[in-house]
């Protein structure tokens, strides 16, 4: 009962910030993040790092064939399955760092164009059954 109580205020909150907005936008995130230079830099980017680091295993795997004792063998792998494992989350931390900057400056070209554009609500396209204004095409040339 009380569930239902607080889900129809909410609602109720919901439409009446909504009836004060004026003009809505809507924008198709993933068309904008996929014409996105930042985005195809980045994904570049990422695909030279795989590349970099099939090179580093490759190069290790023929280091530990060419050491003939198994002692000293164990403990290149083991050296090498540390720096691997470094490397990777070194690649991930900064992968994640670069794609939050992107985020942040996508979402605020988004904000920045629809201010512009006289528009009080912008909502992404995905939710949208019916209405509001597309921006997604000028959105997509103010983010390249």
């Amino acid at each position: 009962m009380v569930k239902k109580l607080l889900t129809l205020a909410l609602f109720s909150a919901i439409c009446l910030s909504v009836s004060a907005v004026e003009k809505v936008a809507v924008v198709d995130i993933q068309k904008v993040v996929n014409k996105s230079a930042q985005v195809q830099a980045l994904k570049k980017e990422q695909a030279n790092k795989r590349k970099e680091l099939a090179e580093f295993v490759k190069k290790a795997q023929a280091d530990i064939k060419a050491q003939p004792d198994q002692a000293k063998k164990q403990a290149l792998v083991k050296k090498y399955d540390k720096e691997l494992a470094a490397k990777r989350q070194a690649n991930a931390k900064q992968y994640q760092q670069k794609l939050s900057a992107i985020d942040k400056s996508i979402t605020a070209s988004i904000v920045a164009q629809a201010k512009a554009m006289g528009y009080d609500l912008v909502i992404a396209k995905g939710v949208v059954i019916y209405g509001g204004d597309d921006i997604t095409d000028a959105v997509s040339k103010v983010i390249k």
